[in-house]
């Protein structure tokens, strides 16, 4: 898939897969779920206060009959019951509602009926940028605040599921810094060369993971030859591993506010998608981000 046109009709091909919505009671949540229940990507259980959920429902014109209720008014307890629907089998991914992230998270973690695997959790971002043949994966801007060489390992894995749900059967990782060579005094450069090498020993499938790239040699192919970068990487990058959180930050809403780019996002490492959409995401975002966690569950 190399734009959300096509992720969007393949969701619809391959779904509805079932959210569970974890404290439903947020009008933006509604009616992203709403937008995906009528383009048939999703149907939806709604967890939470159901008696606000019905007041915002009523607002907005969206018919509850359409959707299994959960009256559950305390956060940590809707949280928890929207994240055991999943484990229990009920619903294919859980999406966050009106709730702080690190509550869902505590739910998605519990030992009991949560959806743990004992691997990192990290956040994938997908971008459309105009101009490109392909589409754009971003990690970790979210999640991992320093990851080292081994963290990094499983962030890039974690990513290749997502591109693998896109039916991108090879990505190619490029393990981003400041510089293309590799610098005693830049960890991140040497992170990076080593990523590249256990790729080459297996360590590290699915993909072709290169490295290190500055931004331009791993998305330009003119940059790259520029530079005389002979790499299967170089300037063909579908996955852009950020060094830290900072800079896979900054690169997110670059992206988000001085482009025209169409993106989405989901938290992979856990049994099941997690679907967690900010305020400042508009309409059409949450339903890019809904498409991409059915297209995962349609895949595992």
């Amino acid at each position: 898939m190399k734009n959300f046109t096509e992720v969007i009709k393949f969701a619809k091909e391959r779904g509805p897969k079932i959210i569970s919505v974890a404290c439903c009671q947020d009008k933006e949540v509604l009616m992203a779920v709403e937008m995906a229940r009528k383009e048939g990507i999703a149907k939806a259980i709604l967890v939470g206060d159901i008696e606000k959920t019905r007041e915002i429902a009523n607002d907005v014109g969206i018919d509850l009959n359409n959707y299994e209720l959960k009256d559950i008014k305390d956060l940590s307890e809707a949280s928890l019951k929207a994240v055991e629907l999943v484990s229990q089998g009920k619903a294919d991914m859980v999406m966050k509602g009106l709730v702080d992230t690190s509550i869902i998270l505590k739910a998605v973690l519990n030992k009991e009926v949560g959806l743990r695997t004992g691997n990192v959790l990290s956040h994938v971002a997908v971008f459309d940028v105009e101009g490109y043949d392909r589409l754009f994966f971003i990690t970790d801007a979210a999640m991992n605040l320093s990851p080292d060489v081994n963290i990094k390992k499983q962030i890039i894995e974690n990513s290749c599921t997502v591109a693998h749900a896109l039916d991108i059967n090879t990505p190619k990782v490029a393990a981003l810094c400041a510089k293309e060579k590799v610098n005693p005094k830049m960890q991140d450069t040497i992170d990076a060369k080593e990523l590249e090498e256990m790729c080459e020993k297996g360590e590290i499938k699915g993909c072709i993971v290169g490295g290190p790239f500055a931004l331009d040699n791993a998305v330009s192919i003119e940059a790259a030859n520029h530079k005389g970068i002979n790499h299967p990487v170089a300037g063909k990058a579908d996955i852009l591993l950020a060094p830290d959180i900072e800079a896979g930050n900054i690169l997110y809403k670059s992206l988000v506010f001085f482009s025209k780019s169409k993106n989405a996002g989901v938290i992979v490492g856990a049994k099941a998608p997690i679907i967690l959409t900010s305020r400042a995401d508009n309409e059409e975002t949450k339903l890019n981000s809904i498409a991409l966690g059915v297209l995962m569950a349609a895949k595992a």
